[in-house]
Parts: C-alpha cells; sequence; structure tokens
C-alpha cells in the first residue's frame, strides 16, 4: 500500500511538470497567443472526466456525451464470456469559482443507457452524484503554472441496473497540474478513490494531457490514463438486475473510471491504461468542442472498454 502511494505520488509530481520542460528545451514553437490572462489559452482535458480535470478553478457548464462500446467478450471465473454492444453517457458537470483559487465543482452525473449484445440486460438510469471543492495552491499567470487540489464525494444515488447505486459512497482525492509553454500545454492528475465501505474497491488513478494549439479552430491532443485496483471490493450480490448480482463475483477486473463494481478478483487484473487522441476547437473566447477517441492499451477483455468516443463543450463564464 505505502509503496503504492509513493508510486503515484513521484510520477504524478515529476512526469507532466518534467515532461513539460523538457519539450520546452528541445522544440522551437512560434510566440504564444497573445492574451492579457496568462491561462486564457488552457483548455481541459477530454478523457476520464469525472475524475481528470483543469487545475484552474473557473465557472463553467460542461456537457458531456459518451459512446462506449463494450468488448465483444470478457475474461471472468467462469471463463471468456460474450458481452459486446454500448453504453451511452450524457451528463453535465458544473464548476463555480468563488475566488481565483476556490471553486465548487459538480463532477459526477448523468444519465446511462446500457445497451449489451450478451449476458447483461438491457438497463437504463442515473449515474451516481459527485461533488466537493477545488483550490489552487499555485497558481502563477506569468509562467502559466498551476497546481490544485480536489475533494469530492461520491453518492450511492444512482440506479444499480447501470452498475451504479451501491455500497456507501467514497471519497475521491485529486491533485492536479498545468503547464502552458508557448502554444504548448501539459496536464497531469493523479488521486485516489477511497471508498466508505467494503463493497467497492479502492482505486489509484493518473492521467496524463498534451496539445497544441496550431490555430483556434484545432488545437490536436493526447492524452493516458492507468487505473490500478488497490484493495479489491466485496460487492457480490451487489446489481441484482445483472446476473442475478454475480458480476462483482466472477468478473477479473475493475470498472476504470465510470463504474466501481467492487468486483472480488479484480487483483488478477489490477491494471486499467487506456490512450485518447482528439482535439478541441475554440469556438468562441468562452466556448470550446472537444472530441476523443479512446483505446484501452491493456488487454480490453480485462476490462468493460472495446473503444469510447467522448464529444464536449466548455462554456466559460
Amino acid at each position: 500500500m505505502k509503496s503504492t502511494l509513493a508510486t503515484f505520488g513521484a510520477l504524478g509530481l515529476l512526469g507532466s511538470f518534467a515532461l513539460a520542460g523538457s519539450v520546452a528545451t528541445d522544440l522551437v514553437t512560434p510566440a504564444p497567443v497573445a492574451s492579457s490572462d496568462g491561462f486564457a489559452q488552457a483548455r481541459r482535458p477530454i478523457s476520464n472526466p469525472t475524475l481528470f480535470d483543469l487545475a484552474l478553478p473557473t465557472t463553467n457548464v460542461h456537457p458531456i456525451f459518451l459512446y462506449h462500446r463494450l468488448p465483444d467478450s470478457i475474461n471472468t471465473q467462469l471463463g471468456n464470456l460474450d458481452v459486446g454492444g454500448d453504453v451511452e453517457l450524457y451528463a453535465l458537470q458544473f464548476e463555480f469559482a468563488i475566488n481565483d483559487r476556490l471553486s465548487i465543482v459538480a463532477t459526477k452525473d448523468g444519465y446511462v443507457d446500457m445497451n449489451p449484445d450478451e449476458l447483461l440486460s438491457n438497463a437504463n438510469g442515473w449515474a451516481n452524484l459527485g461533488a466537493g471543492l477545488k483550490y489552487a495552491f499555485i497558481l502563477d499567470p506569468a509562467s502559466g503554472t498551476a497546481l490544485s487540489g480536489t475533494v469530492t464525494f461520491e453518492l450511492p444515488t444512482g440506479n444499480s441496473d447501470v452498475f451504479q447505486g451501491e455500497g456507501d459512497g467514497a471519497v475521491n482525492l485529486i491533485l492536479s497540474g498545468l503547464k502552458l509553454v508557448d502554444r504548448w500545454q501539459f496536464a497531469g492528475g493523479l488521486g485516489f478513490q477511497i471508498p466508505f465501505g467494503n463493497e467497492q474497491s479502492t482505486e489509484g488513478w493518473m492521467s496524463a494531457h498534451v496539445s497544441y494549439e496550431t490555430c483556434r479552430w484545432f488545437i490536436p491532443l493526447a492524452e493516458i490514463n492507468w487505473f490500478h485496483v488497490m484493495d479489491t471490493g466485496n460487492g457480490t450480490g451487489n446489481y441484482p438486475s445483472q446476473v442475478d448480482g454475480l458480476v462483482p463475483a466472477v468478473v477479473n477486473f475493475e470498472g476504470g473510471d465510470l463504474f466501481n463494481i467492487g468486483a472480488e478478483n479484480a487483483n488478477e487484473n489490477r491494471d486499467f491504461v487506456s490512450a485518447a487522441f482528439g482535439f478541441r476547437s475554440r469556438l468562441t473566447d468562452c466556448i470550446d468542442f472537444g472530441a476523443a477517441y479512446e483505446i484501452p492499451l491493456t488487454n480490453d477483455e480485462d476490462s468493460l472498454m472495446k473503444d469510447r468516443i467522448t464529444v464536449d463543450l466548455v462554456w466559460k463564464f
């Protein structure tokens, strides 16, 4: 446990900023976009949307649509079982800046429409609700550097038919970093999801983002996400409408950013890694459009993701 925490801490703090420094010295880039605000060109990451956020406290509305395909088959304690199909998520995040350094964030909500081909049942319902506070410890517009901490609480308010609403809730502890270098942006995040009971798994995660503003209409980006199960859950009997509540007992992995199944055998596949590629487009000074295509880098049969398309808008006030 201690070694895992240390690993996440060291990698998260050093990763994005070390990378930023090396790129800044090795590449010759165009002059930065002129702005009276050193953070005016900062853009929000797209993937891992409930956990990976911009380090800056701002006031914004963030509608999200996810089209998430399930693997054709998954590895379980009963062997390889067919699943297939897709999950659609419609969500709306909010953030309200109390001042330059502190904001209230609403990070998880939305409506889930799950349409598997095999094994699982078609279902739809609400996701859990999650909200909390973000505080910027470092906020330096002159150097384009920010570092913030976020604490959010996830409440088990969702529908168990779509793998929500079970357990006693959880707390998310998150550290986010941002570095702007001319037209380049580097961002990193790491955190821990700690459930209040033993029905869900305890997980750590780390995400990284790099993007380059070729022009306001096309800002290509690449992101990577790593989720690690630190302590498996005991969720057998939860989600009774899905295979009579046996899902947490038979799957050999956890659910990534959207689902915490409480899988008892997730120690067999503790790590899930994905990569996302896409772009942002600055439609106005206040509104950004984003789209990304995400794929697993670990075995998709040891996860709930075959691939995913994420589309969003960020409307700042």
